[in-house]
């Protein structure tokens, strides 16, 4: 059993044939991956695809996308595109193409990898719950949320969770946020917690400290907290790791959640930060509920492209008496 599988982000659209063979597992062929800039549309995205995988292409697809699915206008948060559901098949010259939330295709990819595609990042070791409720969270361009609901069926609900109000703990936060909505009205989650986060929290702490705000492009910026290089840029990235703690904790506890699972193209840069900075006690800091959370665990998904893998494996699930 063949199908195309996309993961369409911000920033990049990947693209690949996957495989499920007769014991259930899925494997992907090469990822085509393009530059969401470089495309004028989901159309030509593919059409790249397709120019470079050459003949024998399966005729279905599932495309996740970082955008709510079930609508007949599909936009993206940070994304130009426009995609219609109902003429995508017509466009892209296949029989049959069906889309799901990216994060939900993660969701997907977290019940069908093996426990060792999972690395442990805060609380307590042990295995995913086989009978709960996971919250899946991951900071790339934007902020995705869904959970995975596993019992004697699995269910994935999409969600929107990174668009929740952002909600400051102390001094520095307050006048972050101050700052934000001056500029934005209402601030999200997704407004600190995502890649372009960062920048918004170093002009910030610019303003805070009496300073102008440097014009440091995105790449830059990160590139010069990772690396150390510049103090005010490591203070951003440390207030940045604690609002993902934060978010994290208050997501896991709306959803009940036994288990949290982070993803997401920036997971990769931070993951090392997250056990020195002050990422987990935010996590934990829920008042009345921190002995709660300090019972949950949070690992990370190793595998290397779940959007994938989810999206192939939700679209395969169809397929299944």
């Amino acid at each position: 059993m063949r199908a195309i599988t996309a993961d369409i982000g911000g920033t990049h659209a990947r693209f690949a044939v996957a495989t499920r063979s007769d014991d259930g597992r899925i494997s992907l062929g090469q990822v085509a991956k393009l530059k969401v800039a470089d495309c004028g549309s989901l159309q030509d995205a593919f059409e790249a695809f397709r120019a470079g995988a050459g003949p024998g292409l399966p005729n279905r697809a599932m495309f996740a996308l970082a955008a709510p699915t079930n609508v007949e206008r599909i936009t993206l948060a940070n994304n130009p595109w426009i995609i219609r559901p109902a003429e995508a098949a017509g466009l892209l010259e296949l029989d049959e193409v069906n889309f799901i939330n990216d994060f939900a295709a993660v969701a997907h990819a977290i019940s069908a990898c093996p426990a060792d595609q999972f690395r442990p990042l805060a609380g307590p070791a042990g295995p995913l719950p086989k009978n709960g409720a996971i919250s899946v969270i991951g900071p790339g361009t934007g902020l995705g949320v869904a959970m995975l609901l596993t019992g004697a069926a699995v269910r994935v609900v999409a969600t929107e969770g990174g668009h929740i109000d952002y909600a400051p703990l102390d001094a520095v936060e307050d006048a972050i946020l101050a700052q934000m909505r001056a500029r934005f009205g209402r601030v999200s989650a997704e407004r600190l917690v995502a890649g372009p986060g960062l920048a918004q929290i170093y002009g910030a702490l610019a303003v805070l400290d009496g300073r102008a705000i440097p014009e440091l492009e995105d790449a830059a910026l990160w590139a010069a907290a990772l690396e150390e290089k510049e103090p005010f840029a490591v203070a951003a990235l440390e207030r940045w790791c604690m609002a993902l703690g934060s978010v994290t904790g208050d997501l896991a506890l709306a959803h009940g959640a036994e288990a949290v699972v982070l993803a997401g193209g920036m997971l990769p840069r931070v993951q090392h930060l997250l056990g020195r900075t002050g990422f987990y006690a935010r996590f934990l800091a829920k008042g009345r509920f921190q002995k709660h959370m300090s019972a949950i665990p949070i690992l990370q998904i190793t595998h290397p492209e779940p959007g994938l893998l989810g999206a192939a494996a939700a679209l395969f699930s169809k397929d299944l008496p």
